[in-house]
């Protein structure tokens, strides 16, 4: 039995879609489709077909995904920005009547998820070690400072700064918008990378120590089977209810691993999880195609090293653009 996957806003997730493609081949075949917005999008060349899509943000995105599910007879809808994830969530049960699995969270998780101050607050209720959050108006006098200021609904490491005194503070918290405050969590940073079934049932789990990083994603790290970061990544997909993929960013503190930000989706370091021998890929597919499959928690290389580097799609220039079958010249898209 064969599997047609969607994979959204494509990008630079040349190791994703390769890992659905190897996943596919594996169990009975199919094919990988990206969307993007922009025809020069690495994956929209790796993929076995591309289409362009409008932005998240706009009214027509869930359309657009919906009508390419219908063509491409699509059976697994896998997300992977913040912006289109509560709405995706929203709009699973439409997706579902047409014979497509959508990996994604309740609409409730992906919107505190987003939401960094919420996210501190719903983790916190649950007794869950969480970095206390502060909005500018409740940051106390004088400040606790270090601290670490972000956007509230930010993603990856964009306009997050560290705030070591007074004069950091007042101009950043007018700089970033709509900021959040943190405590300077200094320690050894990890991600833990969770997966869960379509019931909620975490099926993975996989910590990741972030040795260096490049502009919010890891570029050198390694696995760590440590119980406490597993129990973390336990705790943390219950309390979300979490479906699918969602990565964990936390640091150890006093020999406390603290969270600070969880993000419902694919992370980044992905590729290095996978390369452990936890295939998050393949285990959504086997759920798609209604397979059993049971939690295999702990089951991965410890100690794996991924360094990364860069590398490059090369494309002719008549050839680029989207269509359902090969692409096709159409107006560069900025």
């Amino acid at each position: 039995m064969s599997l047609n996957v969607l994979i959204t806003a494509g990008s630079r997730r040349v190791p994703l879609v390769q890992a659905f493609q190897r996943a596919l081949r594996a169990t009975g075949g199919g094919q990988v489709v990206v969307t993007d917005v922009n025809p020069l999008s690495p994956t929209v060349y790796v993929a076995d077909r591309s289409y362009q899509v409008p932005m998240a943000t706009e009214p027509s995105y869930v359309d657009a995904l919906f009508d390419i599910c219908r063509t491409e007879h699509i059976g697994l809808l896998v997300p992977t920005i913040d912006d289109e994830l509560t709405r995706l969530s929203g709009a699973s049960p439409r997706f579902l009547e047409a014979g497509v699995r959508v990996a994604v969270s309740p609409a409730d998780a992906t919107r505190a998820c987003n939401d960094k101050y919420e996210t501190s607050r719903l983790l916190a209720a649950r007794g869950i070690a969480v970095a206390r959050t502060w909005l500018p108006e409740t940051l106390p006098t004088p400040a606790p400072l270090p601290l670490f200021i972000k956007p509230r609904l930010g993603r990856g490491s964009v306009g997050a700064f560290p705030v070591r005194n007074q004069r950091e503070l007042d101009f950043f918290r007018t700089y970033v918008t709509d900021p959040v405050l943190q405590p300077f969590l200094d320690g050894p940073e990890f991600t833990i990378d969770v997966l869960s079934d379509f019931a909620g049932t975490v099926l993975s789990i996989v910590p990741r120590e972030r040795a260096l990083i490049r502009a919010g994603v890891v570029d050198r790290g390694r696995t760590v089977r440590d119980p406490r970061l597993m129990a973390l990544g336990m705790d943390c997909a219950r309390a979300i209810r979490a479906v699918g993929a969602i990565n964990i960013q936390c640091r150890v503190v006093d020999n406390v691993p603290t969270v600070f930000e969880i993000n419902p989706r694919f992370s980044g370091g992905i590729p290095l999880t996978i390369a452990a021998g936890a295939d998050f890929p393949k285990l959504l597919v086997q759920l798609a195609l209604g397979r059993r499959v049971t939690p295999q928690i702990g089951r991965f290389q410890d100690g794996l090293w991924m360094t990364s580097y860069e590398t490059s799609v090369f494309v002719a220039e008549q050839a680029i653009g989207f269509s359902p079958a090969r692409p096709s010249s159409i107006p560069e898209v900025a």
